[in-house]
């Protein structure tokens, strides 16, 4: 697992980050939006990359600064990597790096039960992006779980 700045990330790696998330959230979900927003260029943020033996990016995650808590998103496994518990190899490096911070994330629906297990609660009214009903959790300052 690598952890890191973009700046920090080898060149073909960012590549592969980015492609794997333009691969599965734009393409495999069928949802066209602006992925690169400029928030993975961010002093604070840290990329969490699952590589496997070759060095291939498997999965990722971005963990951003938002001042007054920490956010995770574009949590995202390879479609070959998908049931092998990989996402959360990825959640606990990210809570890690959150520490005690609050810290909010917006779920796919069917994914709540899974952040759950983090400590995270929902945190709004279920909302559509990009056609994929979602619904923003947070978890509280402090909380250590899982």
């Amino acid at each position: 697992m690598l952890v890191a700045g973009a700046a920090d990330l080898p060149v073909r790696t960012a590549y592969e980050v980015w492609r794997l998330r333009q691969d599965v959230f734009v393409v495999e979900q069928d949802c066209p939006y602006p992925d690169l927003d400029g928030r993975d260029l961010e002093d604070g943020t840290r990329h969490v990359v699952l590589l496997d033996d070759d060095g291939a990016v498997t999965g990722t995650l971005r963990v951003l600064d938002d001042g007054d808590a920490a956010r995770i998103g574009r949590v995202v496994v390879a479609p070959s990597g998908r049931g092998r518990g990989l996402a959360a190899l990825m959640m606990d490096e990210a809570m890690a790096l959150c520490g005690d911070r609050e810290v909010r994330l917006d779920a796919q629906a069917g994914l709540a039960g899974f952040y759950e297990a983090y400590g995270f609660e929902v945190a709004g009214p279920a909302f559509d992006e990009d056609g994929i009903l979602h619904v923003p959790m947070r978890r509280p300052r402090g909380d250590g779980s899982p």
